[in-house]
């Protein structure tokens, strides 16, 4: 991926800790097509990014699975309740030294490149009081889907500090612009064996 000349820096974060209860078994491992969901995201995020980071208890797990240029970030394992998305992307931002980044959880199944790469195009042109750039859905924001200027992490570790464990509550701290016309296929995420039927086309 070549950026353009004064593009702002970027780099993808994908969020890989989670307990997958409700799906029964590890998310990112799900087979679509002849490779595990990981790679998936791992080859969708180099649409607009070199720089790709993967937040997970268990890198050993996954980097087998990936090529060899991509990064990891070893997460505190579950212990109890998982701390939640918010909590691990404040515990990564540090450790990602570029203008923006790119957060994706890796349960995004339909996430195309193309979509992405055209969004990163439009970072440059935003406000520079904008913090994040996200798509919106019915429920509100899509924060596993979406840009972060680095700048967010002095406002969402307060956020944290205050008791906000949810994404939603913490970018209610921030200046969020929506991605106009972001497709809601594309954002759709499996948690369930019946979502993930439906992502694949699993009639059965």
């Amino acid at each position: 991926m070549v950026q353009p000349v004064n593009a702002p820096t970027l780099s993808t974060l994908i969020l890989a800790g989670g307990r997958s209860l409700r799906m029964g078994r590890d998310k990112a491992l799900l087979t679509l097509g002849d490779r595990p969901l990981i790679h998936h995201l791992y080859s969708v995020a180099r649409h607009c990014s070199d720089a790709i980071v993967i937040m997970t208890p268990w890198p050993e797990r996954y980097r087998p699975l990936l090529p060899s240029s991509a990064q990891f970030i070893r997460e505190p394992p579950p212990d109890g309740q998982p701390p939640g998305p918010l909590a691990a992307f404040v515990q990564a931002l540090p450790q990602l030294h570029t203008d923006w980044i790119l957060l994706l959880a890796c349960d995004l199944p339909n996430l195309a490149g193309p979509t992405l790469q055209h969004w990163a195009s439009q970072l440059a042109i935003l406000d520079a009081k904008t913090l994040a750039y996200l798509p919106e859905g019915p429920k509100g924001w899509e924060p596993l889907c979406g840009f972060y200027r680095c700048t967010c992490l002095a406002p969402l570790t307060l956020a944290l500090h205050q008791g906000h464990r949810s994404f939603q509550a913490g970018l209610a701290a921030l200046p969020v612009q929506a991605i106009p016309d972001a497709p809601p296929e594309q954002l759709f995420n499996c948690n369930t064996p019946e979502q993930w039927k439906q992502a694949v086309g699993d009639s059965s």
